[in-house]
């Protein structure tokens, strides 16, 4: 790669995904890496044809940035890819929709799409941490979540009327929806790396919630909206708030912004600026049963430091999953020779 970045921002050569990825996400996309052909059979089942057939219809009725158009999200496409050391820099579109959206699309060769709604809202440094977003879905291969999670939607709406074929399916569904919105906080952790403006970055995540009003809006007192949130009132209002997650693939902007606050104010963020991040040459050697109680580890975390009274209750319960889940794994280390 050629290019360089617009100002001075710190390049990550060779920097792997595992950098930024939520525990949670991290050992499931290590666990997916170590089952050899599995993303073969997500193509078939997906189909390639589907993907030629999306790229051709965004070419065809989008906007493909460039040199010559829309020169800034071109040069944020650039840099972000010389940021996060990609060989390939992914084509954007600019999709005419009043709707705040922005997506990475595709297996082979993925690119992203931006809706207008999206860049009337958003300024330029705002826009940079959006597509370090979505470049970080592309780096960390999330067209895996996008893909299980509607075939397997669109198998539960064709088997509704058996009663036990739906409940597992949609028990199912509920996991993958989890895993997405850890992916999530991964890709916000991504954008930040990208755009190195944390303050940008949680702009961004408001603006979700409020609009473009940034100026009758405040980043604290929209965390102090989320110390409300997690405490919430009574065992209804915990019980309600899992209720409000059902059907969900992205976490609520107060939560994502807490998220990337609490990362950034945890010093990883500068550790890995610093230069101490997982390199992608050492991807093959990372451990399933490790990233696995890392996870375990962060759900731990997050349970023992909410205040939400229904967390509680729940906690004794969400303790034995995990712990049953952590015995799967080493069960399945030991068969594997402890290559994990």
């Amino acid at each position: 790669m050629t290019t360089t970045p617009d100002r001075n921002r710190v390049q990550l050569p060779g920097i792997s995904s595992r950098a930024y990825e939520h525990p949670a996400d991290r050992s499931a996309l290590v666990a997916l890496r170590k089952l050899s052909g599995f993303d073969t059979v997500l193509k078939q089942m997906s189909g390639l044809i589907s993907e030629r057939r999306l790229r051709l219809m965004y070419l065809a009725s989008a906007v493909r940035v460039s040199e010559t158009q829309f020169r800034s999200v071109y040069d944020m496409g650039r840099d972000a890819a010389y940021t996060l050391d990609l060989h390939r820099i992914p084509e954007i579109y600019i999709q005419q929709d009043p709707k705040v959206q922005a997506m990475a699309i595709g297996f082979d060769d993925p690119f992203i799409v931006v809706t207008t709604g999206l860049l009337n809202l958003m300024n330029e440094e705002e826009q940079r941490f959006v597509i370090g977003h979505e470049t970080a879905h592309i780096l960390s291969g999330h067209a895996v979540y996008r893909t299980m999670l509607d075939i397997l939607t669109r198998l539960a709406t064709r088997v509704a009327w058996i009663p036990l074929g739906y409940i597992g399916l949609r028990a199912i569904v509920a996991g993958l929806e989890e895993w997405y919105r850890k992916s999530e906080l991964s890709c916000d952790r991504g954008g930040l790396l990208v755009g190195q403006d944390p303050e940008a970055g949680k702009r961004a995540l408001m603006k979700l919630a409020g609009g473009d009003y940034t100026h009758e809006m405040n980043i604290e007192a929209f965390l102090e909206q989320y110390q409300e949130y997690d405490t919430a009132g009574d065992l209804r209002d915990g019980f309600l708030k899992v209720l409000n997650l059902l059907g969900t693939t992205h976490p609520f902007a107060v939560v994502r912004v807490a998220e990337l606050d609490k990362w950034q104010r945890s010093g990883e963020y500068d550790r890995i600026l610093g230069g101490d991040y997982p390199r992608r040459e050492d991807d093959p050697n990372a451990r399933v049963t490790d990233e696995v109680k890392a996870a375990a580890e962060s759900y731990r975390a997050s349970w023992s430091q909410s205040q939400d009274p229904f967390i509680g209750v729940l906690r004794d319960v969400a303790e034995g999953a995990v712990n049953a889940g952590e015995r799967i794994f080493n069960r399945f280390s030991r068969r594997d020779g402890g290559q994990g």
